[in-house]
């Protein structure tokens, strides 16, 4: 008889010395810390239905092959994408890690986008939808071919989250292997990033410099393989990972051109089986005090708002009560420590160069941002993990001494109000007041916004509005050219953009985004209207329409979805609030 996916054969395990228990109904089976290491796979290289085997054949098994651990190595495949240009040979490194320690390993493909060449076009909407596309993919592999534990390689930005949900709904041994930054560019003794790029062309086309010159820029802002080199959505989530102890210390700070990141691979086989003998499993790591060492660093760092989204997603997977209340007690208490683009210039290059993540970890440990005895990956804790590590260095600029930090609080607030009842994201990085008040211009697109940018008929003071594009309207995609084109000097920091969609990590300035609930289920910000008076303060956690809201029509035109991923996604996903996972996560 089924229980769950796992059939009553499949439980049955030697009579073992058990270990610590817990309930993991519907998921891997529970924690017993002397089961055998092939624990899952077992049932197929020694199980009933032998003709299978044939295949193990095939694919060049020896008789002790058959009694191996056998891992699954999620791989974002995605020449077509810098991030993930070095994706299948670093996957290979691994196998061949794994090897070496006696565990036979599979890459495996997944479906991730580039979070780069999709903005500004109906490519965005792909964004958000490939990390619940690539954290079923990931889960689907692994349980149908019974692996006994996963390896993710995290290159662009929804890789990562993808796996972490995987492995925690799964709850088989694992971790997350970062792919590296891309280094800096350069033009003429300036450095450069993807930043630059998309603040280039916005400064082109209100004239402040010429297209050539914006062109140049362009040319030369990434010169090679790796994530984005900045504060941005893939090193928010490579600091997050290590922080909440699902990646093994310093792999997010090795830039992807580096050859330590071969070496990175290459000590993960002896981390994967040390996993598996342990039987130490995610959910064992991703405990609420893990989750919010992952949120105080992405505060402390100056980190993306779409950490907040993975985060709340995550905390669904592994089925805690971590929400955006908790979120806001975390962001007021937390100072920002780093002063990474784009709220300042650093790049995780420059980290990477002066200790590292691990060193920084430290760091956050010995502000008291941090709690160093959750478990990680390595079977040790943070605080143990780190403990080796330098202190930061006096001779650098990215990284403010204990007890002089940036900035009091952190950049990433959270809000609610009449326009958000269920809670926005707002980051505010480029202004120190924390109040604002203006009078809203709506939009619908993000071309809308750039356009009116460039004819100036958006002025200090505006509350520009862009909504109709959450995850059930329009796969909530990343603002990154709306937002680009407020980050210009005369509107920098003068006006606040508000959204149901998501910004970039590369976006700067004022906003507020992540709305929930959005326009197209009947959210308040359908029924904003140009010239309302709206006012937010985001250490008050307060934002509000001075207008009465339930007074007016919040309808909004239904979607016509012309892509199936969008339309499926559509179908399940929920809202921001709940790190838009799907319905099946929140039912379980």
């Amino acid at each position: 008889m089924a229980l769950g996916p796992w059939s009553e054969v499949d439980r049955q395990l030697p009579e073992l010395e058990p270990g610590p228990v817990h309930d993991y109904e519907g998921t891997y089976p529970p924690n017993v810390m002397s089961q055998p290491l092939n624990w899952n796979s077992s049932s197929l290289t020694h199980g009933w239905q032998r003709g299978v085997k044939s295949f193990y054949w095939g694919l060049g098994f020896s008789e002790a092959d058959f009694d191996k651990p056998q891992i699954g190595i999620a791989t974002p495949l995605l020449d077509g994408n810098l991030c993930n240009l070095r994706a299948h040979e670093l996957a290979k490194a691994l196998q061949q890690s794994c090897a070496e320690t006696g565990l036979i390993a599979f890459p495996f493909g997944v479906s991730p986008v580039s979070d780069n060449i999709t903005q500004g076009h109906e490519g965005g909407a792909s964004s958000l939808v490939s990390r619940n596309l690539m954290a079923n993919g990931a889960e689907m592999v692994c349980s149908a071919h019974r692996y006994d534990g996963m390896i993710g390689l995290h290159h662009c930005d929804k890789n990562g989250p993808a796996f972490a949900m995987a492995l925690a709904r799964m709850n088989c041994p694992g971790l997350i292997v970062n792919g590296g930054s891309i280094l800096p560019g350069c033009h003429q003794g300036r450095s450069l990033t993807i930043l630059d790029a998309y603040d280039s062309q916005a400064q082109a086309n209100s004239g402040q410099i010429t297209i050539e010159e914006s062109e140049t820029v362009i040319r030369h802002a990434c010169p090679g393989a790796g994530g984005c080199g900045i504060a941005a959505s893939f090193n928010t989530w490579g600091v997050a990972l290590e922080a909440m102890g699902l990646s093994l210390p310093d792999t997010s700070s090795i830039p992807a051109v580096d050859a330590g990141k071969l070496d990175d691979c290459a000590r993960v086989g002896a981390a994967m089986r040390r996993l598996l003998e342990l039987n130490l499993r995610p959910r064992d790591i991703l405990t609420k005090a893990a989750l919010t060492n992952a949120m105080a660093a992405i505060a402390a760092m100056g980190g993306s708002t779409n950490g907040v989204l993975h985060i709340l997603a995550l905390a669904h997977e592994v089925g805690l009560d971590f929400t955006l209340r908790d979120v806001q007690v975390i962001c007021r208490r937390t100072p920002v420590y780093c002063n990474f683009a784009p709220r300042g210039k650093g790049t995780m290059a420059d980290l990477h160069r002066i200790g590292g993540t691990a060193m920084l970890l430290k760091h956050f440990l010995k502000a008291g941002v941090l709690d160093g005895s959750c478990i990680t990956v390595t079977g040790q804790t943070l605080a143990e993990n780190v403990a080796h590590c330098p202190d930061v260095p006096a001779d650098q600029d990215l990284v403010a001494p204990l007890g002089q930090p940036f900035k009091g609080y952190a950049d990433l607030q959270i809000c609610f109000g009449n326009l958000a009842p269920h809670g926005m994201v707002f980051k505010v990085s480029s202004r120190s007041d924390p109040k604002f008040r203006g009078r809203a211009i709506c939009f619908t697109s993000v071309k809308e916004v750039s356009d009116a940018a460039a004819e100036k008929r958006i002025q200090p003071g505006h509350v520009v509005v862009l909504r109709g594009v959450g995850p059930i309207a329009a796969g909530m995609p990343e603002l990154l050219v709306a937002s680009a084109a407020l980050a210009v000097p005369e509107l920098d920091g003068k006006v606040a953009f508000l959204s149901d969609g998501r910004v970039s990590g590369v976006s700067h300035g004022v906003m507020g985004i992540h709305c929930s609930p959005e326009a197209v289920v009947g959210g308040p910000i359908a029924a904003v209207q140009d010239g309302d008076e709206i006012e937010f303060d985001v250490m008050a956690g307060t934002v509000q329409v001075h207008a009465d809201l339930d007074a007016r029509s919040t309808s909004w035109p239904k979607p016509n979805y012309q892509r199936g991923y969008l339309a499926d996604f559509a179908a399940t996903a929920q809202q921001a609030h709940d790190g838009c996972v799907s319905a099946w996560v929140m039912g379980r």
